[in-house]
Parts: C-alpha cells; sequence; structure tokens
C-alpha cells in the first residue's frame, strides 16, 4: 500500500506541471481553443446553419455556385402539409423539415388576391408567374382554390375540409412582413444551390464524430490486447504479437476499403471500418509501456498483496500508461479524419446526401481551374487545420509528459 500511495502522489504532481508547460505554448492553446470551438459549432450543428434542413440539403438549382456573400430576395411559400415540428434536441441532432419552400425572385406586386413575382434568373429575362396569397401564407387544401367573396375578403380551404375566410389586406401584410425575407449565402452555393457554410458545418460533424468514435474503438481494442500481451507475456504475448504483425503488414487505406466492402457503405461502416484498422499501434504502445511498469516495486507489492491480474492492470498498471494513450489518440484523430476525407473522396465513404468535407472535395475538385476554386479549397483547408491542430496537441503532449516513441 506504500508503493501505491506514493506513485499516485508523485503522478497527480506530474500531471499538473505537464499541464501548466502544456498551456504556457501558445500554439497549444491556440489548437485546443480552436478544437473546442470546432466541436461546439458541430454539436450545436442544425441550430445555427442557415439552412437546417436534414443534412442541410435545401436545394436551389437558381442559384448554382454563387459567390461568398451572395444575397438573394425568396418567397416563403407554404408547403400544403401538415407540420414538421421538432424538439430543440431532435432539431439540433438531425435536422427540421421546412414547413415552407422557398423561391429566390426578382421582384413582386401584388395583383387583387394573387402575388405576381419574377423568379431569379442569371439571364437578363426572367419567367413571371403568379400564386394566391392563401396559398403563401396557409396550408390550403390541393382540391380548393383561392374563392373571391367581395374586393377585400377571401376565403380557402384547409388540410382538415375548414372554410377560413381573411382580409386580402391582412394576407399582404402578412407576406411582406415574413414571407419575403433576404437570403444572404456567406460561403457562397455549390452546384446543386445548397447553402455552403451549412454543408461545412454538418460536414465538421461527420469528421469529428468519425474521428471520435474511431479512436474510442481503437482504444477498446488496443488497450485491451496490449494490456494482455505486456503483462502476461509468453505464449498470450506470441499470439497476440504474431496478430498485430499481420495487421500491421496491411496498408491501412487497403484495409479500410477491404472491410468497408465488407460491411456496406454508409456512416456508421465507416466508423468501424477505421476503428478496427487503428487499434494495432494502440496495442503496441500499450504492450511496451506494460512491459517496463509491470516489474516495479508497486506492481509486485499489489502481487504480494493477492491482488488479481485484471485488477493489476486495470487499477494499477493502466493510469499510469494514459500519457502515451492520450499521445497517440489525438495522432489517430487526425488519422481518422484524414482516411475518412480520403474514403468520402473515392465514394466509398459517408454516401450523399450526408455532407462530409472528402466529399465536397470530391464534387467540387473540377472548380479548382475553372472560377470558383474556393469550392475545393475551403473543405481541404478544414481538414488541413483540424489535422494540423491535433497533431500540435499530440506533439506538445508527448514533449511536456516526455513520452518516449515505443
Amino acid at each position: 500500500m506504500f508503493f501505491r500511495k506514493k506513485h499516485i502522489v508523485s503522478t497527480d504532481v506530474v500531471s499538473k506541471t505537464a499541464l501548466q508547460k502544456f498551456f504556457h505554448h501558445k500554439t497549444s492553446l491556440i489548437s485546443v481553443v480552436f478544437i473546442g470551438l470546432l466541436f461546439l459549432v458541430a454539436l450545436l450543428g442544425y441550430v445555427i446553419t442557415p439552412d437546417s434542413t436534414p443534412y442541410a440539403n435545401r436545394q436551389l438549382l437558381e442559384l448554382s455556385t454563387k459567390k461568398p456573400g451572395f444575397s438573394v430576395s425568396m418567397l416563403a411559400v407554404r408547403n400544403n402539409s401538415a407540420d414538421q415540428k421538432a424538439s430543440f434536441f431532435s432539431r439540433m441532432l438531425f435536422g427540421e423539415k421546412s414547413d415552407f419552400k422557398l423561391i429566390p425572385i426578382q421582384q413582386y406586386h401584388f395583383t387583387d388576391s394573387t402575388l405576381e413575382y419574377n423568379e431569379y434568373s442569371d439571364e437578363s429575362e426572367s419567367v413571371s408567374k403568379s400564386i394566391a396569397i392563401s396559398d403563401i401564407v396557409y396550408a390550403v387544401s390541393p382540391e380548393s382554390k383561392q374563392k373571391m367573396l367581395d374586393k377585400s375578403t377571401v376565403s380557402w380551404i384547409d388540410l382538415e375540409g375548414k372554410t377560413h375566410v381573411e382580409k386580402v389586406a391582412d394576407l399582404k401584410q402578412k407576406i411582406i412582413k415574413d414571407h419575403i425575407l433576404k437570403q444572404t449565402f456567406w460561403l457562397g452555393t455549390d452546384l446543386f444551390g445548397r447553402d455552403y457554410l451549412s454543408q461545412l458545418i454538418i460536414g465538421a460533424r461527420v469528421s469529428l464524430s468519425v474521428g471520435f468514435i474511431s479512436v474510442m474503438i481503437s482504444l477498446l481494442i488496443g488497450v485491451l490486447l496490449g494490456s494482455l500481451a505486456g503483462y502476461f507475456k509468453g505464449w498470450v504475448d506470441n499470439l497476440i504479437m504474431w496478430f498485430i504483425n499481420v495487421v500491421w503488414s496491411i496498408p491501412t487505406l487497403l484495409l479500410v476499403i477491404a472491410i468497408t466492402f465488407a460491411l456496406g457503405k454508409g456512416f456508421w461502416q465507416v466508423f468501424i471500418a477505421i476503428g478496427l484498422t487503428m487499434w494495432v499501434e494502440v496495442a503496441r504502445v500499450v504492450r511496451g509501456q506494460i512491459i517496463s511498469i509491470r516489474e516495479l516495486e508497486y506492481v509486485e507489492a499489489a502481487r504480494a498483496l493477492g491482488f488479481s491480474n485484471l485488477r493489476i492492470i486495470f487499477r494499477h498498471i493502466l493510469p499510469n500508461v494514459t500519457s502515451s494513450i492520450i499521445i497517440i489518440s489525438a495522432a489517430n484523430f487526425a488519422s481518422a479524419i484524414l482516411i475518412e476525407a480520403g474514403l468520402s473522396f473515392l465514394g466509398i465513404g459517408v454516401q450523399p446526401p450526408m455532407p462530409s468535407w472528402g466529399m465536397m472535395i470530391k464534387e467540387n475538385y473540377r472548380f479548382i481551374i475553372l472560377d470558383s476554386p474556393y469550392l475545393a479549397i475551403v473543405p481541404g483547408l478544414a481538414i488541413m487545420l483540424v489535422v494540423l491542430a491535433f497533431m500540435v496537441i499530440g506533439n506538445q503532449l508527448r514533449d511536456v509528459l516526455n513520452v518516449k516513441e515505443q
């Protein structure tokens, strides 16, 4: 007990000192702040995106490949369907189907009980259309048509078959106030007229989720196998090391592609495929650390007290290799993001309409030589900054914790 208590106290002191050294470096602090902000943005997701529809997939083909900062007037027309309201957390995680159809317009004017507008067009002439003012504001039964009761009043039938009557002036006022909107696309639009900022934010959620869950899977497998190999040695070590060497000999990307083909394409399949290929390095590092620790005095004292092997491994040894595990996890997080981006670029990762930084590069890389290179540069720059931030954090942690690579 004496050896165990003494060891824990010294570890706490080293942890506090290492933490102070880590945050003393400006690059480390900037990287942590950047990753923290990115996680916050990804967590809020659809709550802060301009396009809060599922997968940020509202397509306005009239607004294809518009430049950053582009603004246009929108006419919000009520869909003839029941309300699609969702709870705050449901909207934050999955988005919310819109109750309105957005129509880009150039100009409009009222004529009796209808609204006449010109659709947005890059051409000199645009298409002129008209719509009943009640159809803009309310969900109207498809079988009914707006009727003029007199010069100032109209009636219509809702989805439940009930007849409603309202003044024309009131409807026009509602349309001007709530249904004629000014929308700005801060990062422009992509080839399909989708808001690029919204795509980028939801793509960040995919990349960070892949990194986090893949690292958790790799830690679960790698720490377990590495601990068993390092502690028991003998035939257990030989068997596990043989398995590690077999997996290690296969190129990571090829192994991920093979697992992806076996599991199928999709969101969760990417998590599992990447996680199942990243545990090898974790196991190797943990094994090496445990081999150097298992003969220390406090471990011998734990054996003398009759503690079980599993308790010695998970309660006494593993807490003292946490530094190495954290460092390797930071590097693996960056690797997982790169692998996911590569898989999505090849078309075997996350599938449309779910946005992904790698898929955004794939869809827009041809614009690099055209007039919209930012469509491919922005997601590429995002990947570079996130990977750089994680690598800076991992390298700085290795320096302040004085951990040697195995």
